[in-house]
């Protein structure tokens, strides 16, 4: 947009002058306050008084990788969402599901997205997604004032590799910790507070090589038990029509599975165990 007056353009002179194609830095230099990290907090922990999302369960599969997580937002003992969405896609060929802090979580979701969208036009070409964990890493970094007063955000990644070499898996998860830590890891990875019991069934269901519909089966089957040992896991909850939200990426991108698709897997797992009970008596 141009000034009429006075010929020139209205961006402000960072705009004009930014070099490189992030858009955090941009925003860093430009206006760091709107940045989620950057802003003034509390001198006392305030993690209890804010909702917290949980939990995010990966798995990889034959052509890819799966991300699942449940739809329940706990604030101290109570239930303050039963249908939040966790699980989004960053681009077309990634996936981020979030626990901790829920607002500050989604909002960094929400730059993250901006992020690899800007990187895109700027350079006219996807990120690597080895590029891609390392710009969340430090986003989480920008995060550790607001993460030490209770307000963490620990994030599950994964993508589709497009740049994987003949013969090895495409599908890659990658955890973090408050820090920004990134760590690879294999096969299968859960983060929140069902983490713990969310791991313990992928280590029982999951093996290389699955089909999709199969490691479907295990990332629903895993929030299932997560949610039976942890209260603030939400189970899928038939009355009102509310299942885990799941997302499948492979060499046609990333892609949510439908609510009927998710709650067909769902009945099938509580048929299996009432069937289980009924034979146990």
């Amino acid at each position: 947009m141009t000034d009429a007056s006075t010929g020139r353009s209205g961006f402000s002179p960072a705009y004009l002058d930014r070099v490189g194609s992030s858009f955090t830095d941009f925003l860093g230099s430009s206006a760091p306050d709107l940045l989620p990290g950057r802003r003034t907090l509390p001198a006392v922990p305030v993690g209890e008084l804010s909702p917290h999302a949980t939990t995010i369960v990966a798995a990889t599969y034959a052509g890819g990788v799966l991300m699942g997580g449940d739809r329940r937002a706990t604030m101290g003992n109570l239930i303050s969402s039963r249908d939040i969405e966790k699980v989004y896609a960053a681009d077309s060929w990634s996936v981020i599901g979030i626990a901790g802090a829920a607002g500050i979580a989604i909002e960094m979701v929400r730059l993250y997205q901006v992020e690899l969208e800007h990187y895109e036009k700027i350079e006219g070409m996807t990120m690597s997604l080895d590029g891609k964990a390392n710009r969340l890493a430090a986003m989480i970094r920008g995060n550790l004032g607001a993460a030490m007063q209770g307000l963490a955000v620990v994030p599950l990644f994964a993508g589709y590799d497009l740049d994987a070499a003949e013969g090895t898996s495409p599908g890659r998860i990658f955890s973090y910790d408050v820090t920004g830590g990134n760590y690879e890891e294999r096969g299968y990875a859960s983060v929140g507070s069902g983490s713990l019991f969310a791991k313990n069934s992928l280590k029982k269901t999951w093996r290389p090589g699955l089909s999709a519909e199969a490691a479907t089966h295990s990332v629903v089957e895993s929030l299932y038990d997560a949610a039976d040992d942890d209260s603030a896991t939400g189970g899928p909850d038939p009355v009102r029509r509310l299942y885990p939200i799941v997302y499948r990426v492979d060499a046609e991108g990333a892609v949510r599975l439908t609510d009927a698709e998710v709650a067909a897997v769902a009945d099938t797992i509580i048929t299996e165990r009432s069937a289980r009970q009924d034979e146990e008596g």
